[in-house]
């Protein structure tokens, strides 16, 4: 496993675009959220400081950070499609394949970067999130600090999965920017089955649970938005505002199925097609 994941870091760190997609990747959701931790002032008229309105209160912040912080994997889509893309357009499939890597191995190498790169990712917004929340929250006991620590394991898996999808894409067109544009094409499905599920059914509670199990839906759904979450936090009067936020178990084993099914399907695809 490791001689396969330094092959691809090998690739990717002689790509100059790599290179950057992956630095701001990595930098850009943990400046975000080290800036939103500080006191910003409006050229003299306000002075914002997220801090004092409890946001980065144990055990909140681990959604909000996850959360916001997964809008950031585009970034290192760009990188995984790209990957696959530079490996018809410079040869460097064949030339692998000619030297003895098998095409199992050639899927197994993306993939096992796909993790590294998650589990990097997870670590260091987990890192940060730790040290804001010790800075700035008024519960710091054990207890509730890892309470809900489980939204990293969430965020762990929306990546996988995430990219598992990009690198299947990117498999079947062989063009980093057709396989990105069969992102927007399977959102649009979704909502296309979820129509047609609403049809059926008549409501749009069944539609919806159809939804939850379609790739990007049932991924998004990993961690649900935490505005309402703070909503509630601010006006607990308003107990008609509830919702389930948590992370369900099952909620991660679809998109780990997903992950599989996405994986296998690319090693199909390399297997059966004429190099």
């Amino acid at each position: 496993m490791l001689r396969l994941i330094q092959l691809e870091l090998q690739k990717l760190w002689l790509n100059k675009v790599s290179r950057a997609l992956i630095f701001v990747s990595f930098i850009l959701p943990f400046t975000v959220l080290v800036l939103s931790s500080i006191k910003i002032n409006f050229f003299g008229f306000f002075t914002l400081e997220l801090g004092e309105l409890g946001i980065f209160n144990f055990p909140i912040i681990w959604h909000i950070t996850t959360f916001f912080a997964s809008y950031f994997k585009f970034f290192f889509a760009i990188v995984v499609v790209s990957m696959i893309g530079n490996e018809y357009s410079n040869k460097t499939l064949k030339q692998n394949l000619i030297d003895g890597l098998s095409k199992k191995e050639f899927i197994l190498s993306k993939f096992y970067t796909i993790v590294f790169f998650s589990l990097c990712a997870t670590l260091l917004i987990g890192l940060a999130t730790f040290f804001i929340g010790m800075y700035y929250s008024s519960y710091t006991e054990a207890s509730i600090v890892v309470r809900e620590i489980e939204f990293l394991l969430a965020y762990f898996v929306k990546l996988v999965g995430f990219f598992s999808l990009c690198l299947f894409f990117g498999m079947l067109v062989k063009r980093s920017a057709f396989a990105l544009a069969f992102l927007v094409v399977l959102y649009i499905v979704e909502w296309l089955v979820f129509w047609g599920a609403y049809e059926i059914f008549g409501n749009g509670d069944d539609a919806f649970k159809v939804k939850n199990v379609m790739p990007l839906e049932s991924m998004y759904k990993l961690i649900d938005q935490p505005i309402q979450r703070i909503v509630m936090t601010k006006f607990p009067e308003k107990t008609e505002m509830a919702y389930d936020y948590a992370v369900h178990w099952y909620e991660i084993v679809i998109v780990v199925g997903w992950s599989a099914l996405f994986i296998f399907l690319s090693y199909r695809l390399l297997k059966k097609r004429d190099l």
